[in-house]
């Protein structure tokens, strides 16, 4: 479904131009949720905003359900591949309602019967037409993101990229959130990538995970090395220790990967 090859994506020119991604591959099959983790900076948001168009300047090769993507892309790609991004409160306008934010997309679409789609995707996220008139404000983090993810399904897309959904909200709504996603991708047979710097959220949702350091992938392993701690990789073995929790002997013994080395 998703074919990646030697991605590359350069910011700045000259002596500041910073290669935020190196020779990034991997290939996605329909159905699959994958994974990509990484600390900040380590390019896991470009990779995904290549993917879905946002950023146009990239070299390699990018292939969705078997067509090749050139960086300008049609509105058909974008009926096939939505995103979910990681800030609920900054993806939604604040002064649209939820039912504008979610007819929008179905109008630029030409899709018809809006009113049906838009109770339609407010019920599969758990919100129901009660809140279909509500403004972002008056909603929870949580709902707030029920929402991006209603938005995103309102097309049938085949494709969903989610870019750290769940780290801008509260421990207590983050599980529900993620049992959402994976009832969904279940009943659409949706498929999946899933960037995110929290182990154990990539552990519960991915069978497969790609590791990334400064732009480049150091490993892609699946989840049952990941659960055994056995990965090759130093960096992963880092990984995995810092997601333990703070440990002064842990984080004392810290180091700096330079990935084009290790």
């Amino acid at each position: 479904m998703i074919r990646v090859g030697d991605l590359d994506v350069t910011f700045g020119r000259g002596r500041r131009a910073v290669r935020a991604v190196q020779g990034v591959s991997f290939a996605v099959q329909a159905g699959e949720i994958f994974g990509i983790v990484g600390e900040s900076g380590s390019g896991k948001s470009t990779v995904l905003n290549v993917l879905c168009g946002l950023n146009r300047r990239w070299r390699g090769t990018v292939a969705i359900d078997g067509e090749a993507q050139s960086p300008q892309r049609s509105r058909a790609f974008y009926k096939k591949v939505q995103m979910v991004f990681q800030d609920p409160y900054g993806s939604l306008h604040p002064r649209h309602t939820v039912d504008r934010i979610l007819s929008e997309s179905v109008a630029i679409h030409g899709l018809g019967q809006t009113e049906r789609r838009v109770l339609q995707a407010l019920e599969e996220v758990g919100l129901g037409s009660t809140f279909r008139f509500r403004y972002p404000h008056q909603l929870s983090g949580g709902q707030r993101q029920r929402v991006a993810i209603a938005r995103a399904l309102i097309l049938e897309p085949r494709i969903i990229l989610l870019d750290e959904p769940t780290s801008a909200l509260d421990v207590s709504v983050q599980a529900e959130v993620l049992n959402l996603l994976t009832r969904l991708q279940r009943t659409r047979e949706l498929t999946y990538i899933l960037v995110s710097h929290d182990l154990a959220v990539v552990g519960h949702m991915c069978r497969r995970i790609a590791v990334m350091n400064r732009g480049i992938t150091v490993e892609e392993l699946g989840v049952e090395t990941l659960r055994r701690q056995t990965p090759e990789h130093p960096y992963t073995r880092q990984l995995l220790n810092a997601s333990r929790g703070y440990d002064r002997k842990a984080a004392n013994n810290i180091e700096e990967f330079d990935a084009n080395l290790s």
